[in-house]
């Protein structure tokens, strides 16, 4: 795991290894490791490593071929990289490193582009070829890991890390556009604060959408290309399974997604909340014989009559399992100053609560071990989610849906921005054209294709990698494994929706965890102190919209603002968080960026 870099120059300058180093510096903590430079006329390659595969120095990059004519950055893993590897020794290419890397290398020597399909793993890389001038830039199939660019006059930049695009623009005097972007700004405010590639908050940053291919020629020309989508319709083949099929199919697929995320030259722990998803990864790695398994939870002080923890479920799995276990226990006098650490570690701002528990989860886990297991997805996936059961009947599903997760009605955006972002329902066309296409059958495959390759995306998935990362820590996340992620999204959705959601999963569960994990109430990452602002918290919400840095931004209506800032506890979403804090989280990031 680690973080990339690259420039590609389309004038007659070199590119640029100050914005090169400018960008791998700022991802330092993504690769702790080490460090790599290629400059090679027009385009340069940088590198941060976290070494988890082939700990030697001949995994090092940017790597180089040089019989071949390639160069690359990768982020990410092969889990299948020995199948993989054997393959291509059949067919003559010879190996200098044992680790993924140069397999990635040399499959695109061997087939091309095309060779990420053969990938089961989580990856963005970029491959440069030396005869042709071409670069091909690629990420995977869930976007689990990202890839950000942003276009100069005469350039074009690649990072694992918004900011470090923003670092690089300032070290070579070619800024970046920091404009905020009116169609981000709406899906921020609105779509739960997740904002859909190519958008990012900033008009000069785009990222690259999962499952996508971008191939750059010498003289600039771009296209893209998607290379994978789930299929949302029911397969004849199977119309005659059973529940109990799909759950010994559900369980297979799952134990098959833990085992290939084993795959490492460092122990591999759990990140364990006391969910289901969580636990199921713990009780299936016990399972494949996994001995002194390292098991982390967290947990925050209890505010009003919301808990801050789940540890009597945690303690229950990693008792049953005889695990390893550490408890993590923060008060707000902990979490509050380690904020602005936290916000700084966000490639784009994160309104999610929990993301401060993940970011303090991963500094302490970090001192363990280098790879984690973790439970996000699941929900995506197997249909978890409270919207998800009044789908199955409904007669309007985009109004259902979007009543239920949008965090603001478009009047209400109209009365919380400055009115020269307000210029369309961004949000809710957005789910009416996905709702829209062919592929998915029913109105509860719609918003679980919508979720899973977009919500997903977008908000757990990326808030786990920025934090998990913040630290050099790997995570690893096998219900997003692409083969199980298929074999989901065929199987009947009254079979994941009924029992609360995630149906045929918790029923596949009581084969392998306590049926007190399974039978318990609903929970999440409980981090209270940002949902019912008080005390220093909520002076520091005050200070930064308040700040002449926000009066000069002119991004918020000050009414509305004002509105909030006088009872943050009646001015919740309907998914129950703190509109206030949706508002402050953009504003520090922004700040925090200089943007």
């Amino acid at each position: 795991m680690c973080g990339i870099a690259g420039e590609i120059r389309f004038d007659d300058h070199p590119a640029s290894s100050a914005a090169i180093a400018a960008m791998t510096d700022r991802m330092a903590p993504r690769g702790p490791d080490g460090e790599g430079l290629f400059l090679q006329g027009r385009v340069a390659l940088g590198h941060r490593r976290l070494k988890i595969i082939d700990l030697t120095e001949r995994a090092q990059q940017p790597m180089v071929d040089n019989g071949l004519g390639l160069t690359i950055v990768f982020n990410g893993i092969i889990y299948n990289y020995k199948e993989l590897m054997a393959e291509l020794e059949a067919k003559g290419y010879r190996f200098f490193s044992t680790g993924d890397t140069e397999v990635v290398l040399k499959a695109f020597h061997a087939w091309g582009p095309d060779c990420v399909s053969r990938f089961h793993g989580m990856f963005a890389f970029a491959v440069t070829e030396r005869d042709s001038g071409r670069v091909t830039l690629a990420r995977d199939r869930l976007g689990i890991k990202p890839l950000y660019y942003a276009e100069t006059a005469h350039s074009f930049r690649f990072a694992s890390s918004l900011p470090a695009l923003l670092a690089a623009g300032r070290a070579s005097g070619e800024l970046v556009d920091t404009d905020i972007d009116p169609v981000a700004l709406h899906h921020y405010m609105s779509f739960h604060a997740v904002v859909p590639a190519p958008y990012t908050i900033l008009k000069g940053v785009r990222k690259l959408p999962p499952a996508t291919l971008m191939i750059i020629e010498a003289d600039g020309a771009r296209k893209q290309h998607r290379y994978w989508q789930p299929d949302f319709v029911r397969h004849a083949d199977e119309a005659k399974l059973s529940f109990e099929d799909w759950q010994e199919k559900t369980l297979d697929a799952l134990t098959l997604a833990v085992k290939r995320r084993l795959v490492a030259d460092v122990p591999v722990g759990v990140l364990l909340s006391g969910g289901l998803d969580s636990s199921l990864v713990v009780g299936l790695l016990a399972n494949l014989g996994q001995q002194d398994l390292k098991t982390f939870s967290i947990g925050f002080e209890t505010v009003g009559e919301e808990r801050g923890d789940e540890f009597q479920y945690s303690d229950i799995v990693a008792k049953h399992f005889g695990t390893d276990h550490h408890q993590l226990f923060v008060d707000s006098s902990r979490a509050l100053p380690e904020l602005q650490n936290c916000i700084a570690a966000m490639a784009e701002p994160m309104v999610s609560h929990d993301a401060i528990g993940f970011y303090l989860l991963s500094q302490e886990v970090a001192k363990h071990v280098k790879v984690v297991q973790s439970g996000q997805g699941a929900d995506e996936v197997f249909a978890g989610y409270h919207w998800y059961p009044p789908l199955m009947n409904s007669t309007n599903p985009v109004e259902d849906y979007a009543r239920v997760f949008c965090d603001r009605t478009h009047a209400e955006f109209g009365q919380a921005v400055d009115p020269r972002f307000v210029d369309g329902d961004h949000s809710r066309a957005f789910i009416a054209e996905h709702f829209g296409m062919a592929g998915a059958d029913t109105a509860v495959d719609k918003a679980l294709r919508l979720d899973t390759g977009i919500m997903l995306v977008d908000d757990p998935v990326k808030r786990v990698d920025n934090m998990t990362m913040a630290w050099g820590l790997e995570a690893r996340v096998p219900f997003l494994d692409h083969e199980l992620v298929e074999l989901a999204a065929r199987i009947p959705p009254e079979m994941k929706v009924e029992g609360d959601g995630k149906y045929v999963l918790k029923e596949a569960a009581r084969k392998v965890i306590p049926k007190e994990v399974i039978d318990r109430p609903k929970g999440y990452f409980p981090v209270p102190a940002l949902k019912y602002l008080r005390g220093p918290f909520l002076e520091m919400v005050r200070d930064a919209l308040t700040s002449q840095a926000a009066r000069d931004r002119k991004l918020f209506n000050p009414a509305y603002v004002e509105t909030l800032l006088k009872d943050p506890d009646a001015h919740l979403t309907p998914l129950r968080g703190s509109k206030l804090w949706q508002c402050a989280l953009l504003e520090l990031w922004l700040q925090q960026n200089q943007a």
